[in-house]
């Protein structure tokens, strides 16, 4: 008896840790926008179209489990504040059931956003359920509500939820009530003004539920002191194993680690050319950090001059770790290179010289934010005409230059017999050189050395006797 008890109580606990690890993930609660503006179109569909396809896409992509529930405003009367309807009910397993809803709606009235989150809130309060609700709305509240408020006032009651809002197809400086109320309702407010940015907002609100950790790191990013869009993904340190990602939609993005050092990846998506960004975080228990990320660059003003004067010269700008992260030209004159803060090494190479000193790098050039610091190089030459003659007739020769002892190749062409090439100018950097002539004599393919030494900024003529 003692042994079937004992076989009784170890399948109970399993079937309780089972039971446990089945259970259901909290409701999600779709606000549908309805109202009367989702007619208008984004390129040849109109806003309904695309909001009814992604919001199903988004809903199809559910866990089977997932309860999830649809609330529609403004689908049956033009200018009533309350038109606010229950479409599927939070207990809701059934993913067709929101597809059927989507499909029979008719964009028609307002936007009482605030009256459509009261409501949605009223029945988490009434059923004592918390819940992630997902707002969507292409439009700003039009009766006079303050969906702000009746969000900080629900948190204040104490019912669970976290709201998220995507703004469909917003203008700028349309957005602050609602990044108001998304901050209230401890969620994020997602920008979308086409498809795509409509599914990467509903994609990213359907995984940040209220069963998810609540975020314990906040970064918030700038491009001259105004917000920037960007992507936040973090790994354990000195390793590619990602634990965590957000994108900030031009507010703070939240994101939760647990305690460790971890490498965050800050990618900037707009108002700026230069690269993303990393830092490293030591996170301890309980503790909550923020960051404020400004992808505002450091410029380098590179100067490029030969003999004191402008020379064009190509440049690439490297980081510590040998990445290249900037190219320029400079065609004589300075040009200038945005970079992230940080220390560079700036390699130069002159166009139209030879010579042994034709390239050069610059090293350990600091970057501060917001400043300017010119790199400068000044390469030198002297000029160096080199012809062929015989018997005061010109001769048409391969004409090379090499290093003195003869092993690295510096320059050449054919002198031709015409006076526009035969002398031919060459550009050198100062030094001795070889100068290797190669032709026919009498029938007879015929090599003579001969050695020259060039002077900074002189130049001269030498005629070679063939």
């Amino acid at each position: 008896m003692k042994h079937f008890i004992l076989i009784l109580c170890l399948f109970s606990l399993l079937f309780k840790i089972h039971a446990q690890d089945e259970k259901s993930p909290s409701p999600i609660l779709f606000i549908y926008d309805a109202s009367g503006s989702m007619w208008g179109k984004i390129g040849d569909k109109t806003k309904k179209e695309i909001a009814s396809e992604v919001l199903f896409s988004t809903v199809n992509e559910l866990p089977n489990q997932q309860h999830v529930g649809l609330i529609a405003y403004g689908h049956r009367q033009k200018g009533d504040c309350k038109d606010v309807e229950f479409l599927v009910d939070i207990n809701n397993q059934s993913k067709a059931n929101i597809n059927t809803a989507i499909k029979d709606i008719n964009p028609l009235g307002k936007t009482p956003l605030a009256y459509s989150a009261a409501q949605a809130i009223a029945k988490l309060k009434q059923s004592k359920t918390k819940a992630t609700i997902i707002l969507i709305t292409d439009g700003i509240e039009s009766c006079d509500g303050n969906i702000c408020d009746v969000v900080a006032n629900a948190k204040s009651e104490g019912i669970d939820f976290k709201l998220h809002i995507v703004g469909f197809g917003l203008k700028e400086g349309e957005t602050e009530q609602l990044k108001c109320a998304a901050q209230a309702g401890e969620g994020n407010y997602y920008d979308a003004s086409d498809a795509s940015g409509l599914a990467e907002g509903l994609s990213e609100a359907t995984s940040q539920t209220i069963d998810t950790n609540q975020g314990n790191v906040s970064i918030y990013t700038t491009k001259n002191g105004e917000p920037v869009d960007a992507w936040i993904k973090a790994k354990k340190a000195g390793t590619n194993d990602v634990i965590d990602g957000s994108r900030t939609y031009r507010d703070s993005a939240w994101i939760y680690l647990p305690p460790g050092k971890y490498d965050i990846d800050i990618v900037p998506l707009e108002n700026s050319k230069i690269k993303g960004t990393s830092i490293t975080l030591d996170i301890k228990k309980d503790e909550i950090k923020h960051e404020t990320i400004s992808f505002d660059g450091g410029k380098i003003n590179i100067i490029t001059l030969n003999n004191n004067e402008g020379w064009d010269c190509t440049s690439t700008v490297k980081s510590q770790d040998g990445k290249a992260v900037g190219h320029s030209r400079t065609y004589g004159r300075p040009q200038v290179v945005e970079v992230n803060p940080g220390t560079y090494d700036i390699e130069i190479v002159a166009l139209r010289m030879n010579g042994l000193e034709t390239k050069y790098t610059i090293e350990d050039v600091l970057v501060e934010s917001g400043k300017t610091i010119d790199a400068t190089h000044n390469f030198k030459t002297g000029i160096a005409k080199l012809g062929v003659q015989e018997n005061g007739k010109l001769v048409d020769v391969v004409v090379n230059i090499y290093s003195l002892d003869k092993t690295i190749f510096i320059a050449g062409g054919r002198s031709y017999t015409t006076s526009s090439s035969n002398p031919r100018e060459f550009i050198l950097n100062p030094g001795k050189y070889a100068v290797k002539l190669r032709g026919r004599k009498q029938g007879t393919d015929t090599i003579k050395w001969f050695e020259i030494t060039v002077v900074e900024k002189e130049a001269f003529t030498k005629m070679f006797e063939w």
